[in-house]
């Protein structure tokens, strides 16, 4: 069976409403950060539906024993933000998967060539190969960060089947790279815009989201 890769826009009116108000220009930013909180909690729940690990157990309720299925704790789960924009999306994550290690890898994009080069990679030497790895990049412009974030995962043993990607907007060529490298990819956003302008900026997009989020 020939593997595809998925690209899921969830129809929750909670995701539009925070995306309309990070989009608007006149959002201040600490109105955007709360906006890019949200959109990290909401994208990260539709994200781990049918994908995080659970076990069969019982538990007493205040009045019998119960049957329960609760999410495992002893498979590993790791949330990597890519710097800097990927922080916004972070405290989001957090609050959906508490107990997720979290990894940072910074990359930064000449504006010029619109190559992108990482200058923090807090990967381990290798990962457990059963990990769960949940990335939060806002944009998927050019797609050349995040297929760079891809590379150094897979180095250290990760599976990308076993990757969710947790996106805000993405754009057609971000998507075709990805598609075309990582079949097994799964990606979660609250929109596909249209394309990219001649800076590889996202249109209509939502601009510059680590200058938005951190007031710069």
């Amino acid at each position: 069976m020939t593997l595809q890769m998925r690209v899921y826009v969830p129809p929750h009116p909670l995701i539009q409403h925070w995306l309309g108000v990070a989009r608007d220009a006149s959002t201040p930013p600490s109105l955007f950060r709360s906006a890019m909180t949200e959109l990290g909690r909401w994208l990260t729940y539709e994200a781990c539906r049918d994908w995080l690990p659970t076990l069969e157990t019982t538990v007493e309720t205040p009045l019998a024993p119960c049957r329960a299925q609760l999410v495992d704790p002893q498979k590993p789960l790791v949330v990597v933000p890519i710097l800097r924009a990927g922080l916004s999306l972070l405290d989001g994550a957090q609050g959906v998967l508490p107990l997720a290690s979290i990894y940072h890898f910074g990359m930064v994009r000449d504006e010029e060539t619109l190559e992108a080069s990482c200058y923090l990679n807090k990967f381990p030497p290798q990962f457990d190969p059963e990990t769960r790895v949940l990335i939060c990049e806002p944009m998927l412009a050019t797609g050349g960060t995040i297929t760079a974030t891809l590379e150094a995962l897979g180095d250290r043993g990760i599976d990308p089947g076993k990757i969710r990607i947790v996106a805000v907007v993405a754009a057609p060529p971000a998507l075709q790279k990805l598609s075309a490298n990582y079949p097994s990819l799964n990606i979660y956003t609250a929109c596909i815009d249209e394309g990219l302008d001649d800076r590889g900026f996202i249109v209509p997009g939502l601009g510059d989201a680590g200058d938005r989020t951190f007031g710069t």
